[in-house]
């Protein structure tokens, strides 16, 4: 039940962000991983790939067939995923569990390389990502002030995309960037926006 226009009252009396709605597998994602803070290298490499998938659908869409995605990508293992032929470009296309999108299926593929040498340059994704955390970000107080895209994310967006990269628009980074925790953008009154900020807190950020 809606409480207001911006927040989501649960059954279970906590309030969420509006965008969760009341689908189970997205109120779950939204309490339990996005904006909470990461620095595994597979999962920032699988989110990454996924919210290139996501250009242009909804991210439930994505959500709901992501362990097909891990299957067919071999967890986002990169090291592995780099390795991927045309072969396996065919397999991917014919898999209906995943989405079918051969730009996007040949990004991934791309993208493990560049990840690779990503990794050489900085030791790790979690370090180069990390690095464009702004040294001050306000939370969102209504779903208004919720923006698409900041310098940060244009500046990782074209770090990225001039060490080959693709898929990886400033939008798309800024949504990897509210992901994985480099921002907290739950509303201020979202009862998970406490539970991020002290994640935040307590998270030893990677560094060179």
């Amino acid at each position: 039940m809606s409480n207001d226009e911006d927040l989501l009252l649960g059954s279970d009396s906590v309030n969420r962000c509006w965008w969760c709605g009341s689908n189970p597998e997205y109120v779950q994602y939204h309490d339990e991983e996005w904006g909470m803070p990461i620095d595994d290298d597979t999962r920032l490499f699988e989110k990454m790939c996924l919210e290139g998938f996501q250009s242009g659908l909804s991210w439930l869409t994505i959500l709901k067939k992501r362990n097909s995605f891990r299957t067919a990508f071999d967890g986002f293992n990169f090291q592995k995923v780099v390795h991927f032929d045309q072969t396996d470009v065919d397999r991917l296309m014919a898999n209906a569990s995943i989405v079918r999108h051969r730009g996007k299926i040949q990004s991934t593929i791309n993208n493990a390389g560049r990840a690779i040498e990503m990794v050489a340059e900085f030791g790790s994704l979690a370090t180069f990502f990390w690095s464009f955390e702004a040294k001050r970000h306000t939370s969102p107080k209504t779903r208004a002030d919720v923006v698409p895209m900041t310098d940060e994310s244009t500046r990782m967006s074209k770090e990225m995309k001039r060490r080959g990269w693709t898929f990886v628009g400033p939008t798309t980074c800024y949504a990897m960037m509210q992901s994985m925790g480099i921002v907290n953008d739950h509303l201020r009154r979202c009862h998970h926006w406490k539970v991020v900020q002290d994640a935040r807190k307590a998270f030893v950020r990677p560094s060179l």
